[in-house]
Formats: structure tokens, C-alpha cells, sequence
């Protein structure tokens, strides 16, 4: 468990610094021009022509830096969610591969647990950081100690417990910016209905741009925001309980391959 976590921060914060530039820079290159060309457009055709109805384009939609920002912290979830989604894969790929691999019908005596550990030793350096290899680990070397198949059951229990307040707490971050990305909406709402009272001066003398232009922001940063967050959440949910099925899986394999061969005489 040492060697992960560095990585896995590293990878978070690489994966955060990435999506800002680049999502920064598709922004400014494209989202933005694109946006204020299509402004420029129905503003020259809505002085022409006062009964003119502008149509909704993704580019206006998507221009404001709220939802430049949610799209940030979207990206970067959904990055974070990649990387524990790879590594749960792997886990479950090992646990489907039999790591002890005990012999049909075999029973395994305290004496035989040695052999039986140092076959999981053997397991490459990152595969012994898995779930099943621990929890296996653990429970032979209880049985070797004790000899009392109960606690054999207690201590691979406690392992996989450990894990799941392990990996629910990791998904602590990711939880925080599925609040965080309608939090920036509200943000967005706030600003617009903001910039749409400044203008209503302006509206009273016939110029309603101000008015519009900010309860547009207003509602494009609610739009982008919620969709998001339902998004994510979704998202999210999928891998916790891919989490919470291999957390499960590695209790039923102890029991059912393990445990039940333990013989103490």
C-alpha cells in the first residue's frame, strides 16, 4: 500500500494540470470566437429584423468560464475514476485467476500454510498489494499460528473490512467535485441574475442585450452544471460498486477456496 498511493497522487494531480490547459486552451482557441462570431450574428440580425428568434448554439452554451471550470473538474473526475477503475479490473483479474491455488480436494494443514505463503510472495511485487493476495496472506499465517479456523475467518474478514473504508474514503475527492460542479453552476446562476439587474435600467430604456445576455449565463451555467453532476454521479456510483463487488467477491473466494479447506488436525 506504500507504493500506491504516490502514484495515484501523482497521476491525480497530472491529470488535473493536463485537463486545465487543455480544456483552457480548446476554450480560448475555439469555444470563445466561435461564440462571440454566433453573438455577433444574431445581434446584427435581431437589429434588422425585431421579430428575429435566435437558435441556441452549443459554442454560446458553453463560453462562460462556469462551465469551462465544470467541465474541468468533470474531465479530471472521470480521470481519477479511469485509474481506480484499472486497478479494481486488475484486482478482480487476479482474484478470477486463483492466486493459492489449492488442489481439488486438497486440504491444507497449519504445517502447509508456509508453502502456501511463500507461493503468494512469489507474486509480483504489485500483485501482492491486492486485496486477495492480502487477505489470503493473513489468513494462512493466523491458521499457521493459531490453528483455530474462526480466526482464520476473523482475520480475512478484517482485511477486506479495512479495504472498503479504504477504497470508500478514496472516493472522498471524486464525491467532492460531484457537489462542487453544480456549486459552480449556482455560482454562474448568481452571476448572471447579478449582471441581469445591472441591465435593467437599460431595459426600461428599450435595450434589453444586458438583460438577456445575463440571464443567459445565468441559465447555460445551471444547464451545464446539472448535466454534468447527473453524469458523474452515475459515473461514480458504477465504480463504487464495482469496488464493492470485488470486496465481496474476495470474501466469498476466502471462505469458499480457502477456509473451508483449512483442516487443524
Amino acid at each position: 500500500m506504500k507504493t500506491r498511493y504516490p502514484r495515484e497522487l501523482m497521476f491525480s494531480l497530472g491529470a488535473l494540470l493536463a485537463a486545465t490547459i487543455v480544456i483552457h486552451a480548446i476554450w480560448a482557441a475555439w469555444v470563445r470566437p466561435n461564440a462571440q462570431a454566433v453573438l455577433a450574428v444574431q445581434y446584427e440580425s435581431m437589429r434588422k429584423n425585431p421579430d428575429y428568434v435566435p437558435e441556441r448554439s452549443m459554442f454560446v452554451i458553453m463560453k462562460d468560464w462556469e462551465q469551462e471550470s465544470c467541465v474541468i473538474l468533470m474531465i479530471w473526475a472521470l480521470a481519477m475514476i479511469g485509474y481506480k477503475n484499472r486497478a479494481t479490473r486488475r484486482e478482480q483479474e487476479l482474484l478470477d485467476s486463483d492466486p493459492v491455488r489449492v488442489p481439488e480436494g486438497m486440504r491444507i494443514l497449519p504445517e502447509d500454510t508456509r508453502e502456501y505463503v511463500r507461493q503468494l510472495e512469489a507474486l509480483p511485487a504489485e500483485q501482492q498489494q491486492s486485496l486477495v493476495v492480502r487477505a489470503s496472506k493473513a489468513a494462512l499465517a493466523r491458521f499457521g499460528a493459531t490453528r483455530n479456523v474462526q480466526d482464520v475467518s476473523e482475520a480475512g474478514h478484517a482485511v477486506c473490512a479495512a479495504e472498503a473504508e479504504r477504497l470508500d474514503s478514496e472516493l472522498s475527492m471524486i464525491r467532492y467535485i460531484a457537489w462542487a460542479i453544480p456549486a459552480i453552476g449556482f455560482i454562474g446562476t448568481v452571476r448572471g441574475i447579478g449582471l441581469a439587474l445591472q441591465g435593467a435600467e437599460l431595459a426600461v430604456r428599450g435595450d434589453t442585450t444586458a438583460v438577456t445576455s445575463g440571464l443567459g449565463i445565468s441559465f447555460n451555467s445551471t444547464l451545464v452544471a446539472l448535466t454534468l453532476s447527473i453524469f458523474l454521479m452515475y459515473v461514480l456510483h458504477e465504480i463504487q460498486l464495482a469496488q464493492e463487488r470485488l470486496v465481496l467477491d474476495t470474501e466469498n473466494y476466502a471462505e469458499e477456496e480457502l477456509i473451508s479447506r483449512l483442516h487443524s488436525t
